[in-house]
């Protein structure tokens, strides 16, 4: 419930900030619950997108004109806006990707490359997404490391007993999601970097789901390494965050090669950049960093805090509402969660849940959600997944079970 420290938020005042929440989808307004795979970009992101590209479009770091010094104090006004966002120690261990994918697949490449050895070991979750698995089977094959996997109960949360079992001298490195896509369950982040750290293993924490929901702060989880994406926040696709401590940078060798990565280059050697320009190899993502610069302003505008308070409302009414449904079994109960309503039904596929309710406007997620094996634990192919945000509103929730009550009807 929302406390009486916190200014209730105005949902209608902000939902007018969203200019596609006013569309007419099939018919009926549309009733936009796909907040985990995308969420929706407020028109401050959109307009400082249109004006960098309008009025200061140019290459960033190599010019000396004055349209690429401006673009150059905006995309690194970007990176600052980022360290502020996250509470990062400094501007240059922020460094820009094409989203959370890229980030852990350049941290499981560098890291794995610089550290990982045959006999080490490095644990995941088994609520990962796929992002955060496949990258990790990757290095564990080129190093000869192995793989382990924390489990989760039946209410998708981690087994925290076992995790401290698992941790290990071979222990290197911890990968573990922030907030599950598939689930919505919020991991002790805090616990599970400190108990990696006594057993003397980095720790990267998948924060993809939680920056939009929750307050993040880098120093205070003591993160070695923390990533997320900008269009999970509000932000523009096709830009991302991985954040890393300076002395693990420092130490870890390049991603990729190519032009702003170099210090110098001759066919003999090659010098590589500080960082965090060691790891952005080639022209960036410069509308993108700026456009993300924005959504953090934006998110911080609205309050963190205010947000994470409504959306718990917005969750317990929803999760109330499809308790009630005939035959819906929600999966993922876990007592600390946020935004996620997954579940599935007896009369119905995932798929056609999704396609049905479509009809009457409303946009839900339906399959494995890059989450196999989460399906796999809990004995299903798939899931639908209703996934909230603050300009989200009870009266959209009821439009969802209605929906639902709609297919199973039908199928019935």
């Amino acid at each position: 419930m929302l406390t009486a420290e916190l200014a209730p938020l105005d949902v209608e005042t902000l939902r007018q900030d969203f200019p596609i929440l006013g569309r007419v989808v099939r018919g009926k307004p549309l009733v936009y619950l796909d907040n985990a795979a995308t969420t929706q970009k407020p028109q401050q992101v959109i307009d400082a997108i249109s004006r960098y590209y309008s009025e200061t479009n140019s290459n960033v770091h190599r010019g000396v004109h004055y349209l690429s010094e401006q673009a150059t104090l905006q995309y690194e006004g970007a990176r600052r806006r980022v360290a502020k966002f996250l509470n990062a120690e400094s501007a240059h261990e922020i460094i820009f990707t094409r989203g959370t994918t890229e980030a852990i697949n350049l941290v499981a490449a560098s890291f794995g490359r610089k550290f990982l050895r045959e006999g080490d070991e490095v644990i995941l979750t088994e609520m990962e997404h796929h992002s955060n698995i496949v990258p990790w089977q990757m290095a564990c094959d080129a190093s000869g490391a192995t793989l382990r996997v924390v489990p989760i109960n039946d209410e998708g949360e981690l087994l925290m007993d076992q995790f401290r079992q698992m941790l290990n001298p071979r222990t290197k490195l911890v990968a573990a999601v922030h907030l599950s896509n598939a689930l919505g369950t919020i991991n002790p982040a805090a616990e599970i970097i400190e108990l990696a750290h006594a057993a003397g293993a980095r720790v990267l924490i998948d924060g993809a789901q939680a920056v939009s929901h929750l307050p993040v702060d880098v120093r205070a989880l003591d993160a070695d390494f923390y990533v997320f994406s900008g269009h999970k926040i509000f932000g523009p696709t096709g830009i991302g965050v991985l954040y890393g401590k300076t002395e693990l940078l420092e130490s870890m060798p390049p991603y990729q090669g190519g032009g702003d990565m170099i210090r110098s280059v001759s066919f003999q050697r090659t010098t590589y950049n500080d960082i965090p320009y060691k790891f952005e190899a080639g022209t960036p993502h410069i509308a993108g960093a700026i456009g993300l610069a924005a959504a953090l302003d934006y998110v911080e505008g609205v309050g963190l805090e205010r947000i994470a308070a409504w959306e718990h409302e917005l969750l317990e009414y929803g999760t109330e509402l499809l308790q009630n449904i005939p035959g819906l079994r929600l999966i993922g109960t876990a007592r600390q969660k946020s935004s996620v309503l997954s579940f599935v039904l007896e009369s119905a596929h995932p798929h056609d849940i999704g396609t049905i309710i479509d009809s009457q406007g409303v946009a839900i997620r339906t399959g494995h959600h890059c989450a196999e094996p989460v399906m796999h634990r809990f004995g299903v192919p798939a899931t639908a997944r209703a996934s909230v945000a603050f300009y989200n509103t009870r009266q959209e929730l009821e439009v969802l079970a209605s929906a639902i009550h709609n297919v199973n009807q039908l199928f019935s």
